[in-house]
């Protein structure tokens, strides 16, 4: 299947999949090549104003909450972008050198509340199946199609409208995910995957302690719920908006292509120069999911390389927020729809004598 926002510039409507990837790849590869320059001074202008904010949280502990707030607001902020650091290192893609993305991946894992190598493993999965409909369950979000929500039980609907309720999904979800999801290894994960968790598990223990022992645990733990919530809940929006979109890509089996699932089943979620540089340019997703090879300092560059990935409409700060509203995958009208769709169906069908 040929990306619905290719032009005539790029790839021709009859041309095959495998002509597609041979175009893209083409392309793509002088953006695949790490900068050591480029990365380090990332991790500089991370992890060095991360730092300086949580002393300043810490002493304005004693000041006012009026200022502690919008500083771990701020840190918050700049967690997405260590995560963003923690995400390439798991692609192989920030450094050239393996044993380098190998090193800061997890001490970035353990600022993030993630391990390392069994996240890497979810989330090649994820790559791997993103937008195939037959594949769902590992590294995203849960989707139902319509006719798998109306074939279900109640307890079954009433724990899928829980689980996309916004509250849940951005509130309480991410403090679940990091703090207690993160702390188990998956029953399918191999032993090194599972003994990161459990590396990982210790550092975070031992920093906290340490950092306990520095600050005080009442401190420590106001500090790092703030700013984790902040994060988390930012990073789950990111993540939900890059896949969950009203006309996102999603197909069974056979059906299934890779360059349509990057190009059309992960948006381009264009934001403000500062969310950008704060989200690491990850809304460029498009381009991420056609090479995960691509660090996220040339995703920009990438996208604005060829008409392939420039002709992909964007979705903006504003119009992404109808993203709230979209629940369940119509196969019929290859849409997300809203749970007002059920209530239309059901009018129709009553109206045809077929319910």
């Amino acid at each position: 299947m040929i990306a619905k926002s290719m032009t005539s510039e790029s790839i021709p409507p009859e041309a095959k999949p495998q002509t597609d990837i041979a175009a893209w790849k083409e392309i793509v590869a002088e953006f695949q090549k790490p900068s050591t320059p480029l990365a380090l001074w990332q991790i500089v202008n991370t992890l060095g104003p991360y730092a300086l904010l949580w002393y300043l949280m810490y002493v304005s502990l004693s000041v006012s909450w009026w200022l502690t707030v919008p500083l771990a607001v701020l840190a918050g902020a700049f967690l997405v972008r260590v995560f963003i650091i923690f995400h390439d290192c798991g692609h192989g893609s920030f450094f050239k050198s393996r044993r380098a993305n190998d090193v800061v991946g997890f001490i970035a894992g353990i600022l993030t509340f993630t391990p390392y190598y069994h996240w890497r493993w979810e989330h090649a999965i994820h790559h791997a199946s993103a937008g195939d409909l037959n594949k769902r369950g590992t590294g995203d979000i849960w989707v139902m199609t319509v006719q798998e929500y109306l074939e279900s039980s109640c307890w079954k609907r009433f724990a899928y409208r829980l689980a996309r309720n916004p509250f849940v999904l951005f509130l309480i979800a991410p403090l679940y995910l990091f703090f207690i999801r993160q702390r188990f290894s998956s029953a399918q994960a191999n032993p090194r995957e599972r003994r990161s968790v459990h590396w990982m598990n210790l550092a975070i223990f031992g920093v906290a302690a340490a950092l306990s022992w520095a600050y005080g645990l009442k401190a420590y733990l106001l500090i790092q719920l703030m700013v984790l919530s902040v994060a988390g809940s930012a990073g789950v929006w990111m993540f939900y908006v890059q896949h969950q979109f009203e006309d996102v890509y999603w197909e069974r089996g056979e059906d299934w292509d890779f360059t349509a699932a990057a190009l059309q089943g992960s948006s381009f979620y264009k934001l403000p120069k500062i969310l950008q540089w704060f989200s690491g340019n990850i809304g460029y997703h498009h381009i991420h999911h056609l090479s995960a090879r691509i660090p996220n300092y040339n995703l920009e560059r990438c996208h604005y390389s060829h008409p392939m990935f420039r002709d992909v409409k964007p979705i903006t700060l504003f119009s992404s927020l109808k993203s709230f509203t979209l629940r369940l995958w119509d196969e019929k009208r290859k849409k997300l729809v809203g749970y007002s769709h059920l209530r239309n169906l059901r009018r129709d069908q009553k109206r045809s004598g077929q319910f």
